[in-house]
C-alpha cells in the first residue's frame, strides 16, 4: 500500500536539462517518493530559452503556471499562458520557445519509467 506524502516546495531541487539551455526541471513527486504510477515535475523556461524539436517515450500532460511562451506540436504552433493545459502523446514531435519578458513555468505529469528525450536534427 502506498503511503501518503507531503513535500514542501523548498525541498525540491532544480537542475538544468541537458537538451536545452535555459530549461530547469524539479521533480516534485515520482517513484523515488513512493508514487506507484506517475511523476509530477515542474519546469522553468527562462526568457530567451529554446527547447529543440524532440520526442519522448511517454505521454506528457502539462499545465502552464506562469509566463507566456510558444509550444510547437507536430506542425502547429500554440501560444500558451497560465491556466492552459496540454496533452502531448508519446512519440509526438514537440518543442518550446520563450520570447516573452518573464520566465515560463509548467507542471508536467508523466507515467513512471523511462522518459528519455530523443532530439531531432
Amino acid at each position: 500500500m502506498t503511503e501518503p506524502l507531503i513535500r514542501n516546495g523548498d525541498d525540491v531541487e532544480y537542475e538544468s536539462v541537458d537538451a536545452a539551455d535555459g530549461l530547469e526541471k524539479g521533480i516534485l513527486i515520482d517513484e523515488s517518493h513512493g508514487a506507484p504510477n506517475f511523476a509530477i515535475r515542474r519546469f522553468v523556461l527562462e526568457v530567451g530559452a529554446e527547447v529543440p524539436e524532440h520526442t519522448n517515450e511517454v505521454e506528457h500532460e502539462q499545465y502552464v503556471l506562469e509566463g507566456e511562451y510558444t509550444v510547437g506540436i507536430e506542425d502547429e504552433e500554440y501560444e500558451v499562458g497560465p491556466g492552459d493545459s496540454l496533452l502531448i502523446p508519446a512519440g509526438t514531435v514537440h518543442w518550446y520557445r520563450n520570447e516573452g519578458d518573464e520566465p515560463g513555468a509548467f507542471l508536467c505529469a508523466v507515467p513512471n519509467g523511462d522518459d528519455e528525450i530523443e532530439l531531432l536534427e
